[in-house]
């Protein structure tokens, strides 16, 4: 997509329009645009943990990129070969990813934090021909790769190893490999199959989401519309390179924008003080994070930080607490804008960044995204009132799932009768604006009432003593189901009887008394996904069975 493309699009819902090509392929058609029409212009400044620092033009990228593909070519990889990465924030994520679009292969981005048994599924369950992957995640590759017969190559980024193919020193080989082009280049439709997303699996075995080619030009609505990024942009969004949402915050619709990303690869724990000197040095601009990220920076003096550059601020993934709202604002000047999606999608409900905010709110449907709230008959509930997203598919908008791969229960139950429902519910005001429940599975029935979770939690973390939580339904001989809070308290507050009583009577002040929890719960952690969501099923299983289950 040529710069004109981007600069005409407009920063609004009203006429605002994704091109629809038959042909699309991302890297060729955006990273080498801009290769040649602004061969400079900044596309990634990396820096690590140790202040080791990387800067990448769209040029590098598409130079490296066509190496990397030629590089695949060589080793057998072609059109329609489905292909694993399981690489950490390094730029070698980005290089092969444009290398394998190049080809027309189908990648998967995989979690680092995978263990081999979770490895092993996934191989088995997507059929891979090859890995890529760093020294540190090769072991794990090993262990199972007598187990996954289809998985023929083992391509290490870093170095060399036995049974492995080694990128160093086959690009420093004799041979030398072409930078210059792709030595078989193809042509790929926009329906051709391109990227392939686990879903995080918080209730049972994690699906396979397939996007098409034409899944990037989508993302135009989470960047321009959602991010609000110009090409003057320097944009860092934190997450891992295993999950959509660095296909949301850290890939295609930035560059679409021409805006530059700034990564940070950091291995260990998560350290706020950290996020907060890179955004004064770097003087970063827009800002997109989890609610947990949110919740751990304002702990600090924000004050003390000079982040004049900072103009917008995102986040999804789970609800943001009132009070981090608030004190972000007081602190940066800035409104979080909250956005909804998943990786089934691309961002459908967003508070954009011309839009009025509602705190608690997703914002508003996006466009070509037509939503509506069901009963669990399939009919429209009025305004107000909660029912499950449903997502209109005449026309089908940008973005969406071809569907999960292999899985024909799962596709039967997501689509009915022209509507995709995400298996999530809302409520939506008078204004247009939805507000997240929960997922339809987490609703609690309890006394004829049905009772979302979210609410329950967000009434809770009021409370001064409430670090983390997490509300599921228990078994309840007079009611059915009864509101159970697992809860992560803050240092300095102890687990007692008192407080048990403090916490239910602030939640019958907060919200409608029935929802309160009849049932608290003090752990030390709660159980959680490789991408921070809480693992719910588990706690349900807790609930059920009286305490008996471990999940920690």
């Amino acid at each position: 997509m040529g710069e004109s493309m981007q600069n005409n699009i407009p920063n609004a819902r009203e006429g605002f329009e994704i091109p629809a090509p038959e042909y699309y392929n991302f890297a060729y058609d955006c990273i080498d645009q801009m290769a040649v029409k602004e061969r400079n212009r900044e596309a990634m400044i990396w820096v690590n943990q140790d202040g080791q620092e990387r800067r990448f033009t769209f040029y590098d990228f598409s130079r490296l990129s066509n190496q990397a593909a030629n590089l695949l070519l060589k080793l057998g990889i072609s059109k329609g070969d489905f292909v694993m990465m399981m690489l950490p924030r390094i730029p070698e994520w980005w290089i092969f990813s444009l290398a394998l679009n190049k080809i027309g292969a189908v990648q998967c981005p995989s979690p680092t934090l995978l263990t081999a048994v979770d490895l092993q599924q996934r191989m088995q369950l997507g059929r891979f021909k090859m890995v890529i992957a760093d020294t540190s995640n090769a072991d794990k590759i090993d262990e199972i790769f007598d187990d996954c017969p289809l998985l023929r190559e083992r391509l290490l980024v870093d170095g060399s190893r036995p049974g492995w193919s080694s990128y160093p020193e086959l690009i420093n080989g004799e041979v030398r490999i072409s930078r210059h082009q792709v030595q078989l280049k193809v042509k790929t439709k926009a329906s051709d199959p391109m990227v392939l997303l686990f879903t995080s699996g918080t209730s049972k075995s994690p699906k396979m989401v397939l996007h098409n080619c034409a899944y990037p030009l989508a993302h135009l609505i989470t960047a321009k519309l959602w991010h609000g990024l110009t090409p003057n942009d320097l944009h860092f969004t934190i997450t891992d390179t295993g999950w959509g949402k660095n296909m949301w915050g850290n890939y295609f619709g930035q560059w679409l924008c021409g805006a530059c990303l700034f990564i940070y690869d950091f291995r260990g724990k998560f350290n706020a003080d950290d996020i907060l000197l890179l955004l004064e040095k770097y003087s970063i601009t827009s800002l997109c994070a989890p609610p947990t990220a949110y919740r751990m920076m304002v702990l600090n003096d924000l004050h003390a930080f000079d982040l004049r550059e900072l103009k917008h601020c995102t986040a999804a993934g789970e609800v943001l607490p009132p009070d981090t709202v608030r004190l972000w604002q007081e602190g940066v000047k800035l409104t979080i804008h909250e956005g909804y999606g998943q990786t089934e999608t691309t961002c459908m409900i967003g508070c954009f960044r011309n839009d009025k905010v509602k705190p608690g709110s997703m914002g508003k449907a996006s466009p070509y995204w037509q939503v509506e709230l069901h009963d669990d008959n399939g009919q429209p509930v009025p305004v107000g009132e909660e029912g499950r997203i449903a997502v209109k598919l005449t026309p089908r908008p940008p973005g969406l799932m071809e569907g999960y791969l292999y899985n024909p229960e799962e596709n039967a139950k997501s689509f009915v009768n022209a509507y995709y429902y995400t298996g999530d519910r809302a409520r939506m005001d008078e204004d247009g604006y939805f507000w997240f429940i929960g997922r339809s599975d987490d609703i609690i029935k309890s006394s004829g009432y049905r009772i979302g979770p979210g609410e329950v939690e967000d009434a809770l973390l009021k409370h001064p003593a409430v670090h983390e939580v997490a509300v599921v339904g228990a078994p309840d001989l007079l009611r059915g189901m009864k509101v159970k809070a697992y809860i992560v308290l803050r240092q300095g507050y102890e687990p007692t009887e008192t407080l048990v009583k403090e916490l239910q009577n602030h939640t019958k002040h907060i919200t409608a008394p029935y929802k309160y929890p009849r049932e608290i719960e003090f752990v030390n952690a709660l159980p959680k996904t490789f991408s921070g969501k809480i693992k719910r099923d588990l706690l349900r299983i807790h609930a059920a069975n009286g305490g008996a289950y471990e999940f920690n």
